[in-house]
């Protein structure tokens, strides 16, 4: 969708945020570490419903970030394989995974679109959570990478928010729901600048 220029510049932009976002999530009340430890913060509920046991199953979960919800799956009897393109990210959900005790736990740093050259498993789940397609340039070709890693008899699962969330305006007062930003992909990737992460 966009050109190999403007590609670059995003994944760089990119990089830099989440790198720089791991040490603020890991620390946030948000993300609640500290619960994760105690076995306290755990998957959505209805995840846990839909993907079913997973005991005993292979699952890689694409676009990790630091490991929270791979690790869950893991306490859950699943061997999982976290992916994420974020150095600091990877070196997280590692030092995660020793606190806990798993063994069952992987975590691979690359970008997405580039998983195949690092990860040559199928899977038995291929999953990825609330919050991780609306930063990607391709969907379509983020679809061809998961569905590659998916075991015949195997399958993919998404908990996402629904991508209009994104296009509707947020600063709007008067209670109405108006579209102001683009619902498609565009050729120039979205920027903003804020206090938040």
């Amino acid at each position: 969708m966009t050109s190999d220029d403007n590609l670059a510049r995003y994944f760089a932009t990119n990089y830099a945020r989440w790198d720089e976002s791991v040490a603020i999530h890991a620390a946030s009340v948000g993300y609640d570490v500290d619960g994760f430890l105690r076995g306290e913060k755990t998957l959505y509920q209805i995840e846990m419903d839909e993907v079913g046991d997973v005991a005993g199953k292979t699952l890689l979960h694409l676009q990790c970030h630091f490991g929270l919800d791979t690790l869950n799956w893991a306490r859950l009897g699943a061997t999982v394989t976290g992916l994420d393109f974020s150095e600091a990210a990877v070196r997280q959900a590692r030092d995660l995974a020793a606190q806990i005790g798993t063994h069952d736990a992987t975590f691979v740093e690359s970008n997405v679109y580039d998983a195949g050259d690092v990860i040559t498993s199928e899977f038995d789940v291929v999953y990825t959570g609330i919050g991780a397609l609306n930063w990607l340039p391709d969907i379509r070709r983020w679809a061809r990478v998961a569905a590659n890693f998916v075991k015949p008899g195997g399958f993919l699962y998404l908990y996402e928010s629904h991508p209009v969330l994104w296009a509707l305006d947020d600063e709007r007062d008067d209670e109405q729901l108006v579209v102001s930003r683009p619902y498609f992909e565009t050729e120039q990737p979205t920027e903003w600048s804020g206090e938040a992460t």
